[in-house]
């Protein structure tokens, strides 16, 4: 597969309107994704991100630094190279609206 040079950058951003809505999506795509979800990510399962298999789905919180519980989510993981980018993709399904989001993004 072609690659552009510098491209390797690990990518955060939400994928859902800004407005009101019932859910929220937060996508995660690059190398770092796995890592960063599992800071961020306490499954009820007890299982980190990077045991998980790929093409998964998986409930549980993002927690603050602190382990305080920002919102309860749905976490589908993809792991490279058989995500439609090619890379590790992990995607924060939320609470919609604009505090919960940015809250996450924020984290």
């Amino acid at each position: 597969m072609f690659k552009l040079e510098g491209m390797e950058d690990t990518i955060v951003a939400i994928s859902t309107a800004m407005g009101q809505g019932s859910i929220g999506l937060i996508r995660l795509s690059g190398k770092e994704s796995v890592r960063i979800a599992d800071k961020l990510f306490k499954a009820k399962s007890g299982k980190l991100i990077a045991q998980c298999k790929t093409f998964t789905v998986h409930y549980g919180s993002v927690v603050d630094e602190k382990g305080d519980i920002i919102d309860e989510v749905l976490l589908t993981v993809m792991k490279a190279p058989k995500s439609y980018t090619t890379e590790d993709i992990v995607e924060i399904s939320c609470h919609g609206g604009v505090v919960s989001l940015k809250s996450i993004l924020n984290r």
